[in-house]
């Protein structure tokens, strides 16, 4: 009887060929399939994020887009696809300006979420305190229990910056609210808005853009709470063993003071005060459409900033779908380094263009669970047989490799 035993070099080229094996496979799956069409350059962004950074407007007209209204006035102003969050047009988007109380938008976005809408408060008198001389109330009165819905109400209707220091109160402190609304909206991608004061009162260092407040409008509408609130036109306020009436102090929801309704309009937020003018985020729904614009401080003062959004709502919807968009509402996704490799092994499994964003991760993982598994397995090929080898030696058996 012959007795051959695996030497250590015949061990080695088992190993190698195995390895070999492994390597081959994955070479077939990082090449393209035979035929396969190349994956097609990713095409270029359809707009320019800088654009909203410099100053004065900002529009790129397309075939049979309408002319922009003429005699606008405000010093800052946005028309934007609520859907979509593509900024249509602008004039200094990110100019930073007193937001007076479309700020409550911000407030609203960050405590609505931590105060269930029925939980009942007894307001205590230091929780009115600090309400500014000359705000605008909707009647919160010391030792009156009060639901929290009806609270937000006295928000979005009334703009009470009474009920904003209690509802903020109740959210933890009004320093807290304001660094919630801070880290709120630095989460939203709205770099412009420095809080103070979360009722929008006139406070030094105060400030907001248009940009920012229509990334508030927008965020609050696919809020149901919020939407909900904000386009409710008439209310009852809860007056202790009575109730009275408040309505929503946006003209363009209600026609009142001789502006005409708009039509379609859901809200969202209108603002005065002495240091930032009139402003106002508003919303309308048309169609298949939701065109939000915000208005800072109209020079013409009175209701022009009513006037100036709805004639901005008006272009907003004949320009939609004709007009190129200048910019994005939606924060910046920040850049992923190149991969080659990855990039052509999943145009073996899933072209690049199957997905929206030009990206091939899910086919990159099957490729890196099938490819570790692979090599695994010729890992444990060789190393049995190389335990059979070492019994059949022990044994004194015949073995051929």
């Amino acid at each position: 009887m012959v007795i051959r035993y695996l030497s250590r070099p015949v061990r080695r080229a088992t190993a190698l060929r195995a390895t070999a094996l492994a390597t081959g496979a994955l070479v077939c799956l990082a090449e393209p399939a035979v035929g396969a069409e190349p994956a097609p350059p990713k095409p270029p962004p359809a707009y320019s994020s800088s654009l909203l950074d410099r100053p004065g407007t900002q529009v790129r007209p397309g075939p049979r887009t309408p002319a922009l209204p003429r005699g606008l006035t405000a010093l800052s102003w946005v028309v934007s696809d609520a859907r979509t969050g593509e900024v249509l047009a602008a004039h200094n988007a990110h100019r930073r300006l007193p937001p007076a109380s479309t700020l409550k938008s911000l407030f609203a976005l960050t405590a609505l979420p931590r105060l269930h809408p029925e939980t009942r408060h007894t307001v205590t008198g230091r929780e009115l305190s600090r309400v500014g001389g000359g705000s605008s109330l909707v009647g919160v009165a010391a030792g009156r229990s009060y639901r929290v819905s009806d609270l937000w109400r006295g928000v979005f209707l009334s703009s009470g910056n009474d009920a904003v220091h209690v509802l903020a109160g109740m959210n933890g402190g009004w320093d807290r609210t304001v660094r919630q609304m801070q880290a709120k909206a630095r989460a939203l991608g709205a770099r412009d808005t420095h809080v103070v004061s979360p009722d929008g009162y006139d406070a030094p260092g105060q400030v907001s853009s248009a940009y920012d407040l229509a990334v508030f409008g927008r965020a609050g509408l696919a809020d149901p709470q919020f939407a909900r609130y904000c386009s409710t036109a008439v209310a009852r306020f809860p007056g202790g063993n009575w109730s009275y009436p408040i309505q929503n102090t946006n003209r363009l929801l209600t026609g009142a003071d001789g502006v005409a309704r708009y039509p379609g309009l859901i809200g969202v937020k209108n603002g005065y005060t002495s240091g930032a003018g009139n402003t106002l985020i508003a919303a309308a729904h048309r169609g298949a459409r939701t065109v939000l614009v915000t208005v800072m401080n109209p020079q013409r003062g009175g209701h022009s900033v009513y006037e100036e959004a709805r004639s901005l709502l008006d272009w907003g919807f004949a320009a939609a779908g004709r007009a190129r968009p200048v910019g994005s509402l939606l924060p910046a996704k920040p850049r992923k380094a190149p991969d080659r490799v990855r990039r052509t092994a999943a145009a073996a499994i899933v072209p690049p263009a199957a997905t929206d964003d030009g990206s091939a991760l899910p086919a990159l993982a099957l490729v890196g669970v099938g490819s570790t598994a692979l090599i695994a397995g010729c890992v444990v090929i060789v190393r049995r047989r190389a335990a059979t080898v070492a019994r059949r030696r022990a044994l004194g058996g015949e073995f051929l490799p």
